[in-house]
């Protein structure tokens, strides 16, 4: 069977849509803050159809070049809790293998810092589920509750300190780095893992030059327009309430080396997030790589 054709166990075909553009990343404003933030041209998002019903229980069927159990219907060794780790096999050609995504997914070259194509072949996938449920950006008031922002939008400074690699300045920085900040917890661990709270964790830290800000709006407006660009929602027909219909994973792919995407080197700010809209049948592809950002 060739790569990308569908199995007859249930394999993904997948088509590049270069026409969909993500207005989140692209405005002058927005454009404005990814440089002061090191993060303009080192972030980027994508899009890609697929051509089956998406179940997310069968997110390994999605995202990997299928799944293979151990001899005799033996689990995985490499399952984890909350993720996929596992070599390629039957029964599906699925995304990191199917064609039409091979010569269009990008990611940046750790040696030269240009954009390529993935160009290796994966061997196993990590993917992690990603909580996706909040419907408002109030989910951040608690940051002028709590005296972390004022009221006036300011953020409030402190002492410099260090959680590496990143200089802490504000009660800001610490409530998103420092664990034993007497307010780190004003952030529960599973509001941490929502989809909503990466995109302005990662926002706030920023990449390798960072130029913080000292009020918070800008990191709130540029989360929600990150957030509604890629996020799919409806309205629920019984209850009239929105519902989010999304599922989110966050992407690491293995080579015979090691770790081959979204970098072959790891940071907390490398990351790669696949958004599924199962409705549509579209995956919103966002990532970005941690380094010096373009400056001009």
């Amino acid at each position: 069977m060739a790569a990308g054709e569908p199995g007859d166990l249930g394999g993904y075909y997948f088509r590049f849509l270069p026409q969909k553009t993500f207005q989140c990343l692209s405005t002058p404003e927005t454009t404005s803050r990814l440089r002061q933030w090191s993060m303009l041209g080192r972030v980027a998002a994508q899009a890609f159809g697929f051509d089956q019903t998406f179940q997310a229980y069968r997110k390994d069927d999605f995202v990997m070049v299928g799944v293979r159990v151990g001899g005799a219907g033996r689990p995985d060794p490499g399952w984890r809790p909350r993720s996929t780790l596992r070599p390629p096999g039957w029964p599906a050609e699925a995304f990191f293998k199917d064609p039409n995504v091979i010569p269009n997914l990008k990611l940046l070259s750790d040696s030269s810092g240009q954009w390529i194509t993935l160009g290796t072949e994966v061997k196993k996938i990590e993917a992690i589920n990603v909580p996706c449920t909040q419907l408002s950006m109030s989910f951040f008031n608690r940051l002028y509750d709590e005296d972390i922002v004022r009221d006036n939008g300011h953020i409030v400074k402190c002492l410099d300190s260090f959680c590496d690699p990143f200089p802490i300045s504000d009660e800001l920085r610490k409530v998103l780095l420092m664990e034993d900040s007497e307010k780190y917890e004003v952030f529960s661990q599973p509001d941490r893992e929502e989809f909503l709270f990466c995109l302005f964790k990662h926002l706030c830290l920023g990449g390798a030059l960072c130029q913080y800000e000292d009020v918070l709006s800008p990191y709130l407006e540029t989360t929600k327009l990150l957030y509604k660009d890629l996020v799919s929602v409806r309205k629920n027909p019984q209850t009239k309430k929105i519902q989010i219909t999304s599922s989110v994973f966050k992407v690491t792919a293995y080579d015979s080396a090691g770790a081959c995407y979204p970098s072959t080197k790891s940071h907390e700010q490398t990351f790669s997030y696949f958004i599924v809209d199962p409705i549509k049948r579209h995956v919103h592809v966002l990532y970005h790589c941690y380094g010096v950002g373009e400056m001009s």
